[in-house]
């Protein structure tokens, strides 16, 4: 039986979005019920996810999400990618102010069956746990891409760009109870990279060609490709790929430069979250690579 994928996501800034969605409409084990969008120029990140969606032949639902954070300042206004659009054939008109009510009404109509997988910041998770509280308990579980745990492994900065984006956000749904909420880690997810060229070579796919183009704005600043949000989506596939802790995850509010900081206690009675502590590289790219042979 195919594992049903609720998928949200900034596509359109970090390329690894795109590979992520390449991944997920390639593999023979995904059902993709629906894409949504957050941060700025969501209509756009829809485009980006609906180039994607018409080169697999998948008629994917696809909804432009909430731009602006709950509260704070949008610092992620711009989906650079965008800008390679003019090469692929894409939907431009999508169904405004619906995504909430989108994921909503599909994970009611698929109680405990859907996988929600999130890979930005957590703004429309946020608002749909929040007018709806049976959500979470509807899920089959929740896979989340946020967060740093202090696994003294490399990461760019003690705040990880998805839980900090918006941090009201992600407070809110690390409260949320679900049948299960596993977390993986830029400390875990750095540990997966390819350079530019290495990267190329494996671009033979169709489903990775417009992922290619949208690549080269990214190689305009970056050389290095780490894949965060494909480890992500592979592990709901193959669990293997990474070992797992259970525990308590907290999310700073308070601390001015501290604020989306992801606080983990292993040690927790409380066991609500299940954090990635370990990653297997073979095992990952060996999983990513497989569906599209």
């Amino acid at each position: 039986m195919k594992t049903k994928i609720l998928l949200d996501t900034d596509i359109g800034t970090d390329v690894d979005d795109a590979i992520c969605l390449a991944y997920l409409l390639a593999n023979p084990n995904c059902e993709l019920v629906g894409i949504t969008t957050v941060t700025g120029e969501s209509d756009k990140r829809a485009m980006l996810a609906s180039s994607l969606c018409k080169i697999s032949g998948k008629n994917i639902p696809i909804y432009p999400g909430i731009e602006n954070p709950l509260i704070i300042e949008q610092l992620q206004k711009k989906a650079q990618q965008a800008k390679a659009l003019n090469k692929w054939s894409h939907e431009k008109v999508f169904p405004k102010y619906e995504a909430i009510n989108f994921m909503r009404r599909i994970i009611r109509e698929n109680p405990d069956e859907i996988v929600l997988l999130t890979i930005g910041p957590l703004t429309n998770i946020a608002v749909l746990f929040s007018i709806d509280h049976e959500i979470p308990s509807l899920l089959k579980g929740l896979v989340t891409m946020a967060g740093k745990f202090d696994l003294n492994a490399p990461a760019y900065s003690n705040v990880e760009w998805n839980a900090m984006g918006d941090y009201h956000a992600t407070e809110i749904v690390y409260r949320a109870n679900v049948p299960f909420h596993k977390s993986i880690g830029i400390d875990i997810s750095s540990r997966v990279t390819m350079d530019s060229n290495e990267f190329k070579k494996i671009c033979n796919h169709k489903l990775l060609m417009p992922v290619l183009d949208f690549s080269k704005i990214w190689f305009e600043e970056w050389d290095v490709i780490t894949f965060h949000d494909p480890l992500a989506a592979a592990l709901i596939f193959n669990d293997s790929i990474c070992k797992f802790e259970k525990g308590l995850v907290t999310i700073e509010l308070e601390k001015e430069k501290e604020r989306g900081l992801t606080h983990w206690f292993p040690k927790s009675e409380i066991k609500k979250h299940e954090v990635a502590v370990d990653v297997n590289r073979e095992k990952f790219f060996e999983e990513y690579l497989s569906v599209f042979k």
